[in-house]
């Protein structure tokens, strides 16, 4: 058990040493404890594990090589990580030359600094370490004021050593940026210097991507449809609230240029379904196309067996659904999954009633479906969960009927917002309103309205934070071109910038970029 556990004792063992003739073996640097703890590991599969013993059984494990025992410690450090550990672990991985730990761990500082910032432990940072983290375009913070009290705290701690690195430690402060609320907070430390920067860059771990849409021409006179793909490299915190994302180009879809269509991701890559590629009756697609961002490449996969556009698609089960939507003229009932191992379609059980322009997303290992229009072309309130063996089970309805709107998931609760609506003349109109349902009281609660209209938006969430992205106007036409972002934390929406390009019937999702395609 022993030598094949370990590879310190295989070594000892079975390749010739003397410890292999010997009666017993002494391992003074080895408590019986340990041992009987990681030979147990080795038939149970299973370590007792906490915080207080965790570095020690790591480091013995690490020292023998006994990779069961280790695997199990590297799961519960990266795992467990928190404010107050995450430091200790930094701490070990550094001494243990343990790369993807530290890597780990690292991150994990940079997106809680503020949090980590307030722990005894932050003051014990080294120098070095400390810059380290300041400089990073991974660091989160929501104001400059967070980093210029950590930089205080930090210099305070050991004044006499540390007032010589005030200089250095301010220059990462971008004073410019702080409210004026804010910078009466620090305008009265010595230590304070103005830094001439415009904006603060952060670089969150997945790249907010929108994907393909049409847009109207500059002279108006006419749309475009889009082939192209955008994705937000970096968000910039610019002089007062003023914030935005900084777009790049990633490519281009295979043709056709599409909108109105649908995308998921499924272990790491993008998959494009449907939508149109024209604005007339037979212009339907059912075409499906891969990107893989590590290869940076497209491959075409098995046609969907219906044509949809205005549709809605998840991933339940390491399975993708397609359901609804509009094929060709009408609005269809219809359900098709995908299995990637076969690349085949199959139909599954169809919805109550035909939708398009509804909404359907995962929680909690279930399949939740907001609004849509149906066959009357009016516009529905009903949220229902989905099975794709037994049919529909109707929740709480809506507050207002809704379609071409966008919903996530943030927390356990469904976030509603944008689209349209059928007034009593049966008109289509803007629906500023937004709603959040809750999954354990099954109801709906108004929270904070858009301030401008999103109808065919694309959404995502991204760090906590709802991301709603461009659409248009169904009452005037105009086109919506700015991207807004709910924080529940503040309960408001932040204008985040403008769209990079197509902004009509587009859709967002989040993607693992290589890095290369990021500096």
């Amino acid at each position: 058990i022993l030598a094949v556990s370990s590879d310190y004792f295989r070594g000892m063992f079975t390749s010739g040493m003397k410890e292999s003739h010997q009666p017993f073996v002494t391992l003074p640097f080895l408590l019986a404890s340990e041992l009987e703890v990681l030979i147990g590991c080795s038939y149970s599969g299973a370590l007792p594990m906490s915080w207080q013993y965790i570095f020690e059984l790591t480091g013995t494990a690490l020292q023998l090589q006994y990779q069961p025992a280790l695997s199990l410690c590297y799961n519960f450090l990266c795992q467990e990580m928190n404010p107050q550990t995450c430091l200790d672990v930094v701490s070990f991985a550094e001494a243990y030359e343990m790369a993807q730990l530290l890597e780990v761990a690292d991150d994990f500082v940079l997106r809680h600094f503020q949090i980590v910032a307030c722990t005894p432990k932050f003051t014990d940072l080294s120098a070095k370490k400390l810059l380290m983290y300041l400089n990073s375009n991974s660091l989160y913070v929501p104001s400059e004021l967070v980093i210029f009290k950590a930089v205080v705290a930090w210099i305070q701690a050991k004044p006499k050593i540390r007032l010589r690195l005030a200089h250095e430690l301010m220059k990462t402060v971008q004073f410019p940026l702080m409210t004026f609320k804010e910078f009466k907070e620090v305008r009265s430390q010595t230590m304070c210097e103005t830094a001439q920067h415009q904006f603060r860059i952060y670089m969150p771990k997945e790249s907010l991507v929108v994907i393909g849409g049409d847009q109207i021409s500059e002279d108006l006179s006419s749309r475009n449809i889009s082939r192209e793909l955008w994705f937000g490299n970096s968000l910039r915190n610019h002089i007062g609230v003023k914030k935005a994302l900084e777009w790049r180009k990633l490519g281009e879809m295979p043709e056709p240029a599409r909108f109105g269509h649908e995308v998921a991701v499924l272990k790491g890559r993008l998959y494009v379904f449907g939508g149109k590629k024209y604005y007339g009756i037979d212009d339907t697609l059912n075409n499906v196309c891969r990107y893989d961002p590590c290869e940076n490449s497209w491959e075409c996969l098995a046609e969907m067996q219906e044509k949809r556009s205005s549709f809605s698609v998840v991933v339940f089960n390491e399975k993708i659904y397609a359901i609804g939507g509009h094929s060709d003229t009408d609005p269809t009932d219809s359900v098709e999954r995908y299995c990637p191992s076969t690349n085949s379609w199959n139909f599954t059980s169809p919805l109550d009633l035909p939708l398009s322009g509804h909404v359907a997303k995962v929680s909690q290992g279930q399949i939740f479906i907001t609004g849509g229009g149906n066959n009357d072309y009016l516009c529905v309130a009903s949220l229902f969960l989905y099975h794709p063996e037994t049919g529909s089970t109707y929740l709480a309805n809506m507050a207002s009927p809704r379609a071409h709107h966008c919903m996530e998931i943030l927390g356990e609760c469904l976030y509603v917002a944008g689209g349209v609506t059928t007034d009593d003349t049966m008109t289509i109109v803007d629906l500023l309103s937004c709603e959040v349902y809750s999954p354990v009281a099954n109801c709906w609660t108004a929270f904070a309205s858009l301030p401008v209209p999103h109808v065919g938006a694309g959404s995502a969430i991204l760090e906590e934070k709802f991301y709603v992205l461009g659409g248009y106007s169904q009452e005037d036409y105009t086109d919506t071109k700015v991207v807004h972002r709910y924080d529940p934390a503040i309960q408001k929406w932040e204008n985040m910038g403008k769209m990079p390009g197509p902004n009509n019937d587009i859709r967002a999702s989040l993607l693992c970029l290589p890095m290369h395609l990021r500096m």
